[in-house]
């Protein structure tokens, strides 16, 4: 698949970001950048977004803005508030990448604690449940806006010892279809992206023997979520997509 776009795809655009402190979320907040978006940065420690605010200020791309929030704790007020302050700064909202994940703990299914699983669900379910439907109204003044998830290959098929982690990111497709389809006849587009074994610290701490200079970067995965973003990727909806998908 072709996911080529123009250089300025996303000029004039303002896209939230979370987990933009590194990782994959880092690097989309780039690329988004690079390409012309005006993007807003969501993590929880404030020290990672300003790396990636100063590298984004460096390459002369769009300013970007910090939004410290610890999706962990963060309630439904929240969220709303969060909202208002986008709304007061920017009058609008033309994309969020959903990419901030806790991984919890690898386990056999009946050693999962409970602390963990709420954890996991908290912060990859029910905190982006909260902060999409605040964020709605905005995204709906958009005349082409875009809500991506980040899914996983166990989001697809659950595999042993990977409960947790796996049964949120089933979860989280479901939630992409279910508003994918709702939306359909608006301009919002809906669509999740599996970005497959990448180079991150997620991905370290999941398969600590495995050579990480196998792995692709995130930036090598990064065509796909541009696209996901831009005009050219506009008739794409309820997909979840591989960022790497098997030869």
């Amino acid at each position: 698949m072709d996911y080529s776009v123009s250089k300025d795809a996303l000029k004039d655009k303002v896209i939230l970001v979370t987990g933009a402190g590194d990782g994959i979320g880092k690097q989309a907040a780039i690329s988004y950048a690079a390409h012309g978006a005006t993007v807003i940065l969501l993590g929880r420690t404030v020290k990672k977004l300003e790396h990636t605010y100063d590298e984004i200020e460096a390459a002369g791309y769009p300013q970007p803005a910090i939004v410290p929030l610890d999706m962990k704790g963060a309630t439904k007020q929240n969220y709303i508030d969060m909202v208002d302050t986008i709304e007061g700064q920017f009058g609008r909202l033309d994309g969020v990448l959903h990419n901030a994940g806790l991984l919890g703990v690898l386990s056999p299914f009946d050693q999962i604690g409970e602390d963990t699983f709420d954890d996991v669900m908290q912060v990859n379910v029910k905190s982006q449940f909260l902060m999409t439907q605040a964020l709605l109204p905005l995204l709906h003044k958009s005349d082409d806006a875009r809500i991506v998830f980040t899914s996983s290959t166990v989001g697809h098929v659950g595999r042993a010892f990977w409960g947790t982690y796996s049964i949120s990111k089933f979860a989280t497709e479901g939630m992409m279809q279910v508003l994918a389809d709702e939306l359909s006849d608006s301009t919002i587009r809906v669509n999740a992206i599996n970005p497959g074994g990448t180079r991150t610290g997620m991905r370290a701490k999941a398969f600590p023997a495995e050579d990480a200079e196998l792995l692709k970067t995130p930036l090598d995965i990064m065509p796909l979520y541009v696209y996901l973003m831009a005009p050219e990727g506009q008739a794409v909806n309820g997909q979840c997509i591989d960022a790497q998908p098997k030869k």
